[in-house]
């Protein structure tokens, strides 16, 4: 009777707990976190995590109607002209094409010090397509666009 009691508490207690271990993150989970970890590294203007998570040949068309590589969005951040107070970001879908993320949504932005609408809050629309990697997600390209408010 013993042995039974061992056996079941293996197979319904400790077998299941382990397998929870090993379960992989799933890609719209990565996605997820990736996202805030490129959000959060704008905020922090940490360029050396932002060169992680970009890919080599990232381009951006920017709410100013810019077209920027990495090394360009770079030195904006270097020099402080994406400073900003808070910085959220609304994931409102992550679509999924073979190798490529696609999401979509809104984010505001309150820029500060020598950024372009300092002190105030900008609402934008984006698009950011990652691209995966042997190892990783990478974001290969990103549109933003502000949205005015009447």
């Amino acid at each position: 009777m013993k042995t039974i009691a061992t056996l079941a508490a293996l197979v319904f207690f400790i077998i299941p707990c382990d397998s929870y271990g090993q379960r992989t993150e799933t890609p719209a989970h990565a996605i997820a976190r990736l996202e805030d970890l490129e959000r959060i590294s704008v905020m922090k203007g940490d360029t050396a995590m932002l060169f992680k998570l970009w890919s080599p040949g990232y381009v951006v068309n920017n709410p100013n109607n810019m077209i920027l590589t990495g090394a360009q969005i770079k030195g904006f951040v270097r020099n402080g002209g994406m400073d900003s107070t808070t910085f959220t970001r609304n994931m409102e879908k992550i679509s999924f094409i073979n190798d490529l993320a696609i999401v979509m949504g809104s984010e505001i932005v309150a820029p500060k010090n020598k950024s372009d609408n300092a002190g105030k809050n900008i609402i934008r629309r984006y698009t950011n397509v990652w691209i995966k990697s042997y190892t990783s997600w990478k974001l290969a390209a990103r549109q933003a666009t502000n949205i005015i408010m009447q």
